[in-house]
């Protein structure tokens, strides 16, 4: 079946549509060469439509082990070649079932090379994926209702759940949490309890943990002013780790502000150096939105990790008290294992 994709530009993209079935997001790319299905369940991803700049995607399949979350959260899926018969000794079924199954609109057969360099050169905008026999005025329609806010109360966890250890307890603050981080905290030794978003730090702190953490989510930092508000309440009493959106959530609740990008970081390569080591590492990413430097002047934070391509800010750190984050994602998934020793740095500030 026919299909397009058409961006709130006006500009139209077509392709083959899995099965006849349309979505409304912000359309955004991710440059990895492998790690399709952990973006296609990364709750940061809920909201938007992604396309992956590498060209052949589906070739080694799906399997449940590399699922980032317990569902998918994308809206639709656009890519170049899908491969439908999958080569992996670890493949339970093709992309294109697990697609079907979760019912992800897919696009593809698309140049996705002239996708990329239109979001590049006008930024992330709004798209509608749909059979190409839809209307002019029915785009339009999906196009002004898209609900694309308040994400993180859509992909936070709904229940208070444990991961017990033997080590210090941590509380992880849900903005939606990918798997591997809660793997990579517990592989520490950290005993693990994942609280909703909506957490107080009342009741954070009478739980009587040795630390916190803030987990990556999606959209905007500020739509979760309550998240701000509690990590205020907790700086000083708690050593506090963030990654993503946590780093941003840290960011505004110690003075800070952050801005939205052009078009993001999305991808499993790209560099970032860590200004205290002296060492580049390449890094997964994926966020939208990003914490201004000037902002941090005149508050206690200051940069430890800097993005090698355009500058931006990838780590900060308090001045006095154990509480630091990161914009990328050291856990990986997909990615390299480089940045593993954040999670025992945050170990040590607990012990």
């Amino acid at each position: 079946m026919e299909g397009k994709l058409i961006l709130a530009d006006g500009s139209v993209f077509w392709g083959t549509m899995l099965e006849s079935m349309h979505t409304v997001g912000e359309v955004v790319f991710n440059t990895g060469m492998t790690g399709y299905q952990e973006v296609l369940t990364d709750p940061s991803y809920s909201g938007q439509i992604v396309t992956m700049t590498y060209p052949l995607i589906g070739n080694y399949g799906v399997a449940a082990y590399f699922n980032q979350s317990r569902r998918p959260y994308v809206r639709g899926f656009v890519i170049g070649e899908l491969c439908y018969t999958p080569s992996n000794w670890r493949a339970e079924s093709s992309l294109a079932e697990f697609l079907k199954r979760h019912r992800i609109p897919c696009l593809y057969g698309v140049d996705t090379r002239a996708l990329t360099r239109r979001i590049r050169a006008s930024g992330v905008m709004m798209g509608v994926l749909a059979p190409a026999n839809m209307g002019h005025e029915e785009v339009l329609a999906l196009l002004s209702n898209a609900d694309v806010v308040h994400l993180v109360e859509k992909v936070t966890t709904p229940i208070v759940y444990r991961l017990p250890r033997t080590g210090p307890r941590v509380v992880v603050m849900d903005f939606g949490v990918k798997r591997n981080i809660l793997e990579s905290l517990a592989r520490t030794g950290c005993d693990l309890t994942v609280v909703p978003a909506t957490t107080t730090a009342e009741t954070i702190l009478a739980m009587e943990p040795d630390g916190v953490f803030l987990s990556n989510g999606p959209g905007d930092p500020k739509e979760v002013p309550y998240a701000i508000a509690t990590v205020k309440k907790l700086v000083g009493k708690k050593p506090i780790f963030g990654i993503c959106l946590g780093h941003q959530i840290l960011a505004l609740a110690l003075g800070g502000d952050t801005y939205k990008l052009k078009f993001g970081h999305r991808g499993a390569n790209h560099p970032v150096k860590d200004l205290i080591a002296g060492r580049v590492f390449i890094t997964s990413q994926n966020h939208g939105y990003a914490v201004a430097e000037a902002s941090l002047h005149g508050t206690d934070l200051v940069v430890t990790h800097r993005a090698v391509n355009d500058g931006t800010v990838e780590g900060i750190r308090h001045r006095t008290l154990p509480v630091f984050s990161v914009q990328y994602h050291p856990e990986a998934a997909p990615g390299p294992h480089d940045n593993m020793y954040l999670f025992q740095q945050f170990y040590q500030l607990m012990i």
